[in-house]
Parts: C-alpha cells; structure tokens; sequence
C-alpha cells in the first residue's frame, strides 16, 4: 500500500516558503524521499490551521537557525505535540540587529549608503561563505542528527532562505544530490507566495518606493550566486566536498551511509 504523504504545497497562512525537498534526484536513480526532509520559514505566526497540519508531517525534530534577535522580533515557534526543537542560531545573512534596524528604519540616504551598487549582494555572498567556514560544528550536529533518529525533519531560519537555505543545501550536498539540483530548489524562494514579507517602518508612501525596494532587494532574493559562493568556500577551504564532510564536519563514510539511508529512496 503506498504511504500517503501530505501535500508538498498547503495553504500555510501564517508560514512563509514552506516545502518537501523530496523527490531531488541523488545519483544511481535515487532521488530525496518524500516525508523526511522539510524546509520553512519561521513558525512563529502559524495558525492553529497551520500547527495542526505540521503536527500531520509526523515530525521528530524542528531545526530553528534563528538567533536570539530574530526570536525576539518575530516571536517563537509554535509548539507542536511531540515534536524536538533544537535552536541552532546560525551568524545572521546581513550582520545583525544594528543592520536590520537600519533597513526597517533607514532612510533613503542610508540605505543608499549602506546597499547601493551592489554592496547589499556583496554582503549576502560574504555571508554565505561565512556560515559554512565558521558553522561547521552547527552543521555537523544537524547531519549527525539527521543520519541518527530525527527524521522527519524540518529546518528553518527567519525567511526560509539563507541559513535554511545553506542547511538544506550541505544536507542535500551530502547524500549526492546534483549541485544543479541543490541550487534549483534553493531558488524556489523566489516565488512571490513563499518571500519574506519586508517590514518597513513609517509612511507606506516613503517606506516602500521602487527605489527603496531595489535597494532591498538583494537582501531577500535568493540568488544563484549566493549559494554558489558557499559551494566555492567549500572548495577554497577543503579543497572539494567528500573533505569538506570528512574533516570539517566529522561525517565518517558510515555516517553518510545512514544519512542516505534516513533521507533517499
């Protein structure tokens, strides 16, 4: 009898990007089950629709890679019956409360100064690169997790796009997912249904101009470069990926084994 696995795309009203990696394709005619892998926004503004279809996935761990200054802005998750949170505060894609207080509030002159030509993308890409070299512990707990017993899964950060985005992709990365495949998943963001909606502080005629929108807009696309700029961080810094899960995260060829086991028809 064919398990039945619920939708991939619900009406989540108060759950931004949220989706089922399954069905990535992963080498010798594997591909990511479905059930086992999911990858959202926050959960904070879920409705009690929303909870109880996530209590439906039969979850055993949720991965929050959220810091303390996006709980406080946003609010903690909702509580779900049985369910593992794990927080796992992973550096924050743009740097910080001081940063984000300057795009909700900033004028245009500062936002100017702080984004324009091409400033706010050389700040995601540096970002990327950040979180891979310097959060490999973070990382290594989340696949040995994984690879042990705490499957389903969900991960997310704020938007469901960055430190979400990164996760999933060294997830995916490690059981052989095709990086083609890793980077067009990551870029599903983008949708206009599943993007973090801006909070700009002030008149709504000066708060969100096509200008200042622009200027912002790199902060919240997802971006081809930006994930392939982690890929690069990992061959400058390993010198390839079966290194970099080796001896950056500790992942012996067992652990990968199971890991591919836990997640891979």
């Amino acid at each position: 009898m064919t398990q039945q696995v619920p939708s991939t795309e619900p009406e989540l009203a108060g759950v931004r990007n949220f989706r089922d990696v399954g069905g990535l394709p992963a080498g010798d005619g594997r591909r990511v089950r479905h059930g086992v892998l999911f990858r959202s926004g926050h959960l904070a503004h879920a409705t009690e629709q929303d909870a109880a279809f996530l209590a439906s996935l039969g979850l055993h761990t949720i991965f929050d890679f959220r810091n303390a200054a996006d709980q406080k802005l946003e609010g903690p998750d909702v509580e779900l019956p049985g369910v593992r949170n794990v927080n796992l505060p992973l550096s924050d894609p743009a740097d910080g409360a001081e940063f984000w207080k300057l795009v909700r509030d900033g004028d245009l002159d500062q936002l100017r100064g702080l984004l324009a030509d091409g400033q706010a993308a050389a700040r995601m890409v540096t970002s990327y690169r950040t979180i891979v070299k310097e959060r490999t512990a973070e990382h290594s707990r989340v696949l040995h997790a994984l690879a042990g017993d705490s499957v389903p899964a969900l991960m997310h950060c704020a938007a469901g796009k960055d430190r979400a985005g990164i996760s999933i992709a060294v997830t995916l990365l490690a059981v052989g997912v095709d990086r083609e495949a890793i980077v067009a998943d990551y870029l599903e963001s983008n949708a206009k249904h599943r993007r973090y909606k801006v909070r700009r502080n002030g008149n709504a005629d000066t708060a969100y101009t096509p200008e200042v929108m622009e200027l912002l807009s790199p902060l919240f696309d997802a971006r081809a470069e930006y994930l392939q700029a982690a890929f690069e961080s990992i061959e400058e810094t390993w010198g390839g990926a079966d290194a970099y899960f080796e001896q950056g995260l500790g992942l012996t060829t067992g652990t990968r084994e199971r890991l591919r086991a836990r997640l891979l028809d």
